[in-house]
């Protein structure tokens, strides 16, 4: 097992490198704008453009700059003595490489919005909750209704209940997530709203001086039942599919021999050995939410990872844009390595 999830993490981490050298290009190479310049404004003389382009490198050659992000980037680094080193990057000391560079452990530098001038970690982190709520709310919900409507499916076979769970789960993968999204918002948040009381723009958190903040959860159904929608009609799908293949199969023919009922067959054999693409279907879902419903998040107002890489797109602010983009290839990546391990674990085969 060991040596299967070292050539995983070694695998991923080539992956990750691989998206941080694509995103550096696309910012530093081909981007036109002048990233001292963005950081600047308008306003800016000659001096302080100067300094910015210092801070960020741009007065080295390309391959340099890219060596020093990666170094920004990676826990374990080269930085430099000097005061300004330790409070800019925050590290712990490991060892002296010479008198003025330690090799160090530190927590991976996004460098700094343009616009706000915050740490690009501080701000994906401080939306990191928003977007973790939403997704797993969503795909909790599209999991255990995709499952059920799919078995469903999947023994009412060619009938009336079979042909609707089919065509409602068509639409649902048919229908773009920000039609959905302006939809669902304008008919239950507007039209409706004094039927629904729900609004379309809703606060996250409720603040109260005695009991600290706690999340309003009438916030939560409009945009979690629009983020559900996509992975339910597609979880029906495959479940549906999964579940077929498998009651053809010799063994259930075999346990019903044996005298066992409907239910026991169903749910202790047919289903168990139907999850294995259900599985993996949750798991890029689940990722891809966690990586941020941009859409849906910046439609609801929702104050998540989606929504600060818009408005930082908006305001041309990059290295916010640059850290959601390999925040995101993070979460793909580990997601993927998990499952993976959880494939080695259920089916020895797979660590061949």
């Amino acid at each position: 097992m060991l040596p299967f999830l070292l050539r995983k993490v070694l695998n991923s981490f080539l992956v990750l490198l691989g998206v941080v050298g694509i995103v550096f290009v696309l910012f530093f190479v081909l981007l036109p704008a002048d990233p001292a310049r963005l950081t600047m404004g308008q306003r800016s003389d000659a001096k302080s453009l100067e300094n910015i382009r210092k801070e960020l490198y741009l007065d080295k050659p390309v391959y340099l700059q890219f060596l020093f992000y990666v170094n920004d980037l990676s826990p374990l680094a080269i930085h430099g003595n000097t005061k300004e080193d330790m409070e800019k990057y925050d590290y712990t000391k490991i060892f002296s490489i010479s008198n003025q560079n330690n090799v160090v452990l530190k927590a991976p530098y996004l460098r700094r919005s343009y616009q706000s001038k915050k740490e690009v970690s501080s701000m994906l982190l401080d939306a990191f909750p928003g977007t973790f709520i939403l997704a797993g709310l969503a795909i909790f919900f599209a999991t255990i209704f995709g499952i059920l409507f799919g078995i469903i499916a999947a023994l009412k076979k060619g009938t009336w209940v079979d042909t609707s769970v089919i065509f409602t789960s068509v639409l649902g993968i048919s229908a773009p997530s920000f039609f959905a999204g302006i939809l669902i918002a304008y008919v239950f948040g507007f039209l409706l709203r004094n039927y629904t009381g729900l609004s379309i723009v809703s606060p996250m958190w409720d603040y109260d001086p005695y009991q600290g903040r706690h999340l309003i959860l009438k916030s939560l159904i409009l945009p979690v039942f629009t983020l559900s929608i996509r992975p339910l009609a597609i979880i029906v799908q495959i479940t549906r599919s999964a579940m077929l293949d498998v009651l053809s199969q010799d063994y259930i023919r075999t346990a019903y021999a044996k005298g066992l009922s409907k239910k026991a067959v169903v749910w202790k054999h047919a289903l168990r050995n139907a999850l294995n693409p259900v599985i993996t279907s949750v798991s890029g879902w689940f990722a891809e939410l966690l990586a941020g419903s941009f859409f849906i998040e910046y439609i609801f107002g929702w104050k998540g990872i989606g929504k600060i890489t818009v408005d930082a797109l908006n305001k041309f602010d990059f290295p916010v844009v640059m850290g959601s983009v390999l925040f995101t290839a993070f979460i793909f990546i580990v997601m993927n390595v998990l499952v993976d391990v959880l494939y080695g674990i259920v089916d020895p085969r797979i660590k061949k």
